[in-house]
C-alpha cells in the first residue's frame, strides 16, 4: 500500500495518541517517586515472628541459580524458616545446585521434593502441588527461581502480610542484565521503564489488581481456603489468578514500597521476543481492554508512524523526540526511586521498538512458549498444551 493513499487524519490521531504517551510517562514518573517514599510497615521487635516456608519451583539450571537462591537462604528473619525446592524431573541439574546449598547452609531446612506427577497444563503449578506437602508453617511464601532479594526481604513481606485486611503480598522487581549483553539490558529496560511504571500507575488508580510471581505471600489457611495450588492448574496467569482468589477472600493484596531483582538472562533475540510474547499474551488474556489501551504508552514508535503518514510535517518527528526525552527521564526517577544501577540510555529506542512490535504481534494468535514447551491460550487464559502431557507419578522427597 501506498502510505500517500491513506487519509491525512491518521497521522494526527497518531500523535495524539503519542503526545498521550508523554504525558503518561510524566505522570508515571512522578507516582514513581510517590510510591518509593512511602513508609513501608514493621513488625515490633519484641513481636514473634511466625515460621515461613518459602517455596521454590526449579526447572534447569538457570545462570546465575545458586546466587538467586542463597538471596532467601541469608534473611535476616528471626522466625523458623523452611525453604522447599522442587523439580519434576530426578535428572533436573537444578538438584545439584541445592545439594550445593545444603552443604553452604547446613544449618537451614532445606527440602527438596523430585516428582514427575502432572495436574494440569500448567507445569510450575503441578510442581507448587506436588511440593505442598511439604509445607511446615503458618506462612507461605512462593517465589520464582530468578528472583534475588536483599537480607531483610523477609521481614518485610511478613510485616506487609501482618497488617490488617491484607490477605496476601506480592513484590514488584527490577531487571538485573549482569554482563551478559544486549540482549538482557532490552529486558531490563522493559522491566524497568515499563513495567513497573505501569504497575504503579495502574494500582495508583485502581486500574490493575496485580499479583506476581516474584512474591505470593500468604497464611497457609488462606492458601487452604482458595483451594490450595490444585485450583490453578490450568491458569497461564496462575500467580493473577492466585491473587484474585485471595481476594475474594475478602482482603487485599499488598505491594511494599520495594523491589527485588529478577534476572534477565536472555543472550539472543528469539529468546527474549518469545518471553515478552508470553508476558503480553497473559496480560492481554487478564485485562484485554486495558492492555488494548496500553497503546498510549508505546509514544515514541507511534510518533515515528505519524512521521510516515502523508501531509505528517515536520511536527511528528519532535513528538517523537519528546517522546524519547519523556522515557529518559521517567528512566532516570526510576534508577533513583530504587537505587537501581544506570541503564544504557541510547538503547531506550531500540526498546521501545521492539515492544511495540511485540504489542502488536501479542494480538494475532493465542500461541506461547514456556519452558520449551508449546501451549495454545483460550479466551479465558487456559492453557491448552499443543502435544500433551504425560501423567508420570514417580514421587521422591530428599
Amino acid at each position: 500500500m501506498d502510505l500517500n493513499e491513506l487519509p491525512a487524519w491518521i497521522a494526527s490521531v497518531l500523535l495524539l495518541m503519542a503526545l498521550a504517551g508523554c504525558v503518561y510517562a510524566l505522570l508515571a514518573a512522578w507516582l514513581v517517586d510517590r510510591f518509593a517514599a512511602r513508609s513501608s510497615p514493621a513488625l515490633a521487635a519484641d513481636a514473634p515472628r511466625p515460621g515461613v516456608t518459602i517455596l521454590k519451583p526449579l526447572c534447569g539450571l538457570e545462570p546465575d541459580l545458586f546466587e538467586n537462591l542463597e538471596s532467601f537462604c541469608r534473611q535476616d528473619y528471626a522466625g523458623p524458616v523452611q525453604v522447599v525446592f522442587g523439580v519434576q524431573s530426578a535428572s533436573d541439574p537444578a538438584i545439584a545446585v541445592v545439594q550445593r546449598l545444603r552443604e553452604a547452609h547446613p544449618a537451614l531446612s532445606l527440602d527438596l521434593v523430585v516428582d514427575a506427577s502432572q495436574h494440569g497444563s500448567n507445569r510450575k503449578v503441578s510442581n507448587l502441588i506436588n511440593m505442598s506437602e511439604r509445607i511446615a508453617h503458618a506462612v507461605v511464601v512462593l517465589a520464582d527461581s530468578d528472583m534475588s532479594v536483599k537480607p531483610d526481604y523477609l521481614e518485610r513481606v511478613v510485616a506487609a502480610l501482618s497488617q490488617p485486611g491484607v490477605a496476601g503480598v506480592t513484590c514488584l522487581y527490577h531487571g538485573v542484565p549482569g554482563d551478559r549483553g544486549m540482549c538482557a539490558q532490552l529486558a531490563a529496560l522493559a522491566i524497568d521503564v515499563q513495567f513497573v511504571p505501569n504497575v504503579i500507575l495502574g494500582t495508583t488508580f485502581d486500574l490493575a489488581r496485580p499479583c506476581f510471581g516474584s512474591t505470593i505471600a500468604m497464611t497457609a489457611e488462606s492458601l487452604a481456603r482458595i483451594g490450595g495450588f490444585r485450583a490453578f492448574k490450568d491458569d497461564l496467569a496462575d500467580d493473577y489468578a492466585i491473587g484474585e482468589a485471595l481476594r475474594a477472600e475478602g482482603g487485599t493484596v499488598a505491594i511494599p514500597a520495594l523491589t527485588i531483582g529478577h534476572a534477565c538472562v536472555d543472550t539472543e533475540l528469539s529468546g527474549l521476543w518469545r518471553h515478552e510474547l508470553r508476558w503480553n499474551r497473559t496480560i492481554r488474556n487478564v485485562d484485554p481492554k486495558g492492555y488494548a489501551g496500553s497503546v498510549v504508552t508505546h509514544a515514541f514508535p507511534l510518533a515515528l508512524l505519524a512521521a510516515l503518514m502523508p501531509g505528517a510535517g515536520s511536527g511528528a518527528l519532535a513528538v517523537a523526540a519528546l517522546a524519547l526525552t519523556c522515557r529518559i527521564l521517567l528512566c532516570l526517577r526510576i534508577e533513583r526511586a530504587f537505587g537501581l544501577a544506570p541503564h544504557a540510555y541510547w538503547l531506550l529506542p531500540i526498546r521501545d521498538m521492539l515492544s511495540f512490535i511485540n504489542f502488536t504481534w501479542s494480538f494475532v494468535s493465542g500461541a506461547v512458549t514456556w519452558k520449551g514447551h508449546d501451549y495454545r491460550v483460550v479466551a479465558d487464559g487456559t492453557l491448552i498444551p499443543e502435544h500433551g502431557l504425560g501423567r508420570e507419578s514417580r514421587a521422591t522427597s530428599v
